[in-house]
């Protein structure tokens, strides 16, 4: 059973990365900075984009809105992410697996190339069944690694409404389980749980709470509960590039559109431009618009360029050649 609220995420699947279910559980970004979790997220979505094992820093500063990404940090993320070894180890039960996520990566002049492990390769390459999808517009919004670690591992558990976990494997989960300020329940629940729930609640579909698990007064456990609200097909960069061309066209010859000599066909035109002018900001990132949305407007620009270009044809005189040519888009 999956339980239901009422969030409305839209969802871009341009943006996504897909993971096995067992990546997403697996202790992977455990011990990671917020910066490393982007950088091997960037990996994984480059590979899957166009198969390319290596990207540009600036697209990867872009992508999660970093300001500045030094050669400094960029020497030591890599390091850090060569040495990521993939564990898949039940939490609960004694049975666990290693491999690294990688076997090689450089940096050159702001270029990022990486080799994966051929083991690497089922888990984020022709995922048939069993994966998860992660909006990298979603996550980019995450301040705290532990945000992002624990909303993995939530979506990884599809059907699911709660999770009972103890406390030791939860610790284990965000890679806390050596520091001794955590072994302090109350510092854990508020330096690492309460503000992975926090981001995920603010930014996210899901709603999340926990309930403690105790033996005495000693808490040993936390049951995850969770909610799943709507998804949204998002906009995608085809439509935003056709919709921003129809666009662009009015707006270039709005001084001529409004100029009509018939007053009637004047006023209407005037409309237009004023309605046309209204769906500027779908026409650029970030993308805030659903994809059936988007749809509806790049028709309803189109309707109104052909009547705009139609007004035009009834005045004798007026060199209409150079207008869109709507037909043929």
């Amino acid at each position: 059973m999956v339980r239901k609220n009422e969030k409305q995420q839209i969802f871009s699947y341009e943006n996504s990365i897909r993971k096995s279910n067992d990546l997403s559980m697996a202790k992977l970004s455990q011990g990671l900075t917020l910066n490393q979790m982007q950088l091997l997220a960037y990996a994984i979505y480059s590979t899957q984009q166009d198969g390319k094992t290596e990207f540009i820093k600036a697209d990867f500063e872009k992508k999660f809105n970093i300001e500045k990404y030094r050669t400094k940090d960029a020497y030591e993320d890599s390091d850090k992410i060569l040495s990521l070894k993939v564990s898949t180890q039940d939490l609960e039960n004694d049975k666990f697996k290693f491999w690294n996520a990688f076997s090689n990566m450089e940096y050159d002049k702001g270029q990022f190339i990486f080799e994966w492990n051929p083991k690497m390769i089922p888990h984020i390459l022709e995922l048939k069944e069993k994966y998860v999808t992660t909006d990298l517009t979603i996550t980019s919004q995450f301040k705290s690694g532990f945000s992002w670690t624990l909303y993995d591992y939530l979506r990884a558990h599809y059907g699911y409404w709660h999770k009972l976990i103890s406390k030791e494997s939860l610790m284990k989960l965000f890679g806390v389980e050596k520091r001794k300020t955590y072994q302090n329940s109350a510092q854990f629940k508020r330096g690492v749980l309460d503000v992975a729930i926090a981001e995920i609640n603010k930014f996210t579909e899901l709603d999340v709470r926990y309930e403690e698990e105790k033996k005495g007064r000693t808490i040993v456990g936390f049951d995850l509960i969770w909610s799943n609200g709507t998804s949204q097909k998002s906009a995608t960069k085809k439509q935003m590039k056709e919709l921003k061309v129809i666009v662009d066209t009015i707006i270039q010859d709005s001084l001529i559109f409004v100029d009509l000599n018939d007053e009637k066909d004047r006023q209407r035109a005037i409309t237009i431009v004023k309605e046309t002018k209204d769906m500027i900001p779908h026409t650029s990132e970030p993308i805030c618009i659903t994809y059936e949305k988007i749809d509806e407007m790049i028709q309803k620009a189109n309707h109104n360029l052909k009547a705009l270009n139609d007004m035009l044809k009834k005045e004798k005189g007026r060199d209409t050649s150079f207008y869109y040519n709507w037909l043929e888009e």
